[in-house]
Parts: C-alpha cells; structure tokens; sequence
C-alpha cells in the first residue's frame, strides 16, 4: 500500500511538472561552468570602494547585495553627492538579460562593469587610475596572476572577474518556481488567481522567460503617455533620436518585492502602484483593488533564495598605493 502511495504522489508529481513546463516564465537554474577563482577574485573587486575617486563607492553601493541587488532609490547618488539619471536595477540574475543597462548599451556583463568605474557621475575614477591602485596592493597583484597567469593588470581581466562573480547572483528556489516544477501547494489560490491574471492580462507578452522580463525592449507607454519625472529621462542614450524615447529593456520581475522603487526614474513606490500604472499605460486595462492584490500576490512569489556568502576580506593598501579624494575635494 505504501509503495503505491509513494507512486501515485510520484506520477501526480510529475504530471503536474508536465503541464506547467509549458508555462511562459521557466525556473531560474543555479549558475554553471564557473571559475572559483575568478569568481572569488571578482567578489573582491564588487565590493572595493577602492575602485572609485572618492575610495567610497563600489559597485555594492548601487547594486546592494543585502537589498535585492539595488539601492532602493529613485536614482542612484555618485561621486560628490551626484544624483544619478536613471533608476539602478538590480544585479540579481542580470545574467539572463539580453544586454546591459535600461538602453541595452552594454552586450554582457563584463563590458558593463567597466562603466560605473570611469563614469564622472557614478565611481568618477579612470581605468587607468583603477589599475593604478590594484597594482599598488601586492595581494592583488598575486590573486589576478594567480587567476590568469599575468604580471600585468588590465581592465579585461577586472571586467572578467566582476562579471564572473555576478554570473553567480541568481536566484533560484522561489515558491513559484517550486510551483512550476510541480508543488502544486507552494501558491495559495489568490498567488495563483494572480498569476492567472498576469498571463491573461498580456503581462506575459514582456515579463516572461526565466526572468521573468530582461530578454526585449518595449515602449514604455504603448497605450497610454508615461510621464516622466523630466523629460531627458526618456530619451535613448544609445540613439538619441526622439523616436527612441521611452524604449528599455523590460526589467526582471524576479525578487521584485524587494527592487523598489520601480521603472527608469524609480516614479513608482509600491507594487501596488506599479501594477496600476503599467496596466493602465502599456495594457489599456484597469484592475480592480482586489485583481491589483493578486497580481501584486503572485509577484511576490518571485523572490527566490537570495545570494548567500560570507562578505570578502579586501587585501590591504601599501605605501605606494594612491590616496583617494574625499567628496567635495
């Protein structure tokens, strides 16, 4: 009896992981093919403030890691207290975007971790002077010839390493995605009603993939105008033609409870507020209260088992290693 117990919660198992591999969002997969080292090497350079002007910022500053991969601003602040253009997403599962950047400006991770390093605006330092100072710390010196067998530094191997280290920040394990690899418990009936209102609704159209979002660029206001906090905030670093204003990549909707405040100029502080906003501007729709609390309930179901790592211990600075410029000097 036991033993067709056991089958039979098997097969139901298994039946129920069939049916919803064909849903359009699929579980985020744990990272593969990774380099230990580079990674331990690129954890180092994430979080080395070093590797800024003011010795303050580090990539962590605006992609914090013990906060959804982001700051929680509308828009980031840079060097000498300059507030950024554009709202930072987060860095959580950034390697299953199509490219970089709300514009798509960067085609991977490592070409778009050289740019908040020699940004006037973000880190304001130069490649240059970045290399300066790794070179000037003899235990970096050894980790980066220990990684790729060279005396020399340069910005393609500290690229390298940083993208390696973020390649590992995915988020596996959420309820939903347990739910779609067949517990069929992990949602309750208004996660479920939501989800079905998501898919229903078009939500699905942009918001899809492993991502949940980040594999195309979309309008932002196809059936309504967005009206943004300034008007520079729209237009497209890449083209600058008018007729690219508002287009971005669609940001991922995993983790999204905890990568607030939303959309390119962080306008939209609640889940609640962003759900009305992009039904009413991109869909033509108006949920009602309690349809916008299932949507909002089954996005909270997203959020998966977030990066887990005992913070790196940065090598210490020599005699020779360049001094920083405080803020307003």
């Amino acid at each position: 009896m036991k033993v067709r117990i056991i089958v039979a919660s098997l097969l139901a198992f298994g039946a129920t992981a069939a049916a919803q591999s064909n849903e359009p969002i699929q579980p985020v997969k744990p990272p593969a093919q990774i380099n230990l080292g580079m990674v331990e090497l690129g954890k180092k350079l994430f979080f080395d403030p070093r590797l800024s002007k003011s010795g303050f910022i580090s990539c962590n500053s605006c992609h914090n890691l013990s906060m959804g991969g982001t700051d929680n601003i509308p828009t980031s602040i840079g060097d000498k207290w300059q507030q950024g253009p554009i709202n930072a997403p987060t860095v959580l599962n950034s390697s299953l975007n199509v490219a970089q950047f709300w514009d798509g400006r960067a085609a991977d991770l490592k070409a778009q971790a050289g740019g908040p390093i020699a940004n006037p605006g973000e880190m304001a330092f130069s490649h240059t002077l970045a290399l300066g100072v790794l070179e000037s710390i003899p235990a970096y010196v050894r980790e980066f010839k220990q990684v790729f067998g060279k005396n020399r530094i340069s910005i393609e191997e500290v690229t390298l390493a940083i993208a390696e280290f973020e390649k590992t920040l995915v988020t596996p394990n959420s309820r939903f995605d347990q739910w779609l690899l067949g517990k069929a418990d992990a949602l309750n009936g208004d996660e479920k009603a939501g989800y079905k209102l998501f898919k229903d609704s078009g939500c699905v159209g942009c918001h899809n993939g492993p991502a949940v979002g980040g594999a195309s660029f979309q309008k932002m206001g196809v059936v309504a105008t967005y009206k943004a906090n300034s008007p520079a905030e729209g237009r497209s670093a890449v083209t600058g033609k008018d007729v690219d204003r508002f287009n971005f990549k669609v940001p991922t909707l995993r983790n999204v409870e905890m990568t607030y405040p939303y959309f390119h100029d962080g306008a939209a502080n609640t889940l609640t507020e962003a759900v009305e906003v992009m039904g009413r501007i991109q869909l033509g729709k108006k949920f009602t209260a309690d349809e916008n609390g299932k949507v909002v309930a089954f996005l909270k179901t997203l959020t998966g088992d977030q990066p887990s790592f005992a913070l790196p211990i940065l090598p210490p600075s020599s005699d020779k290693t360049p001094r920083p410029t405080p803020f307003g000097k």
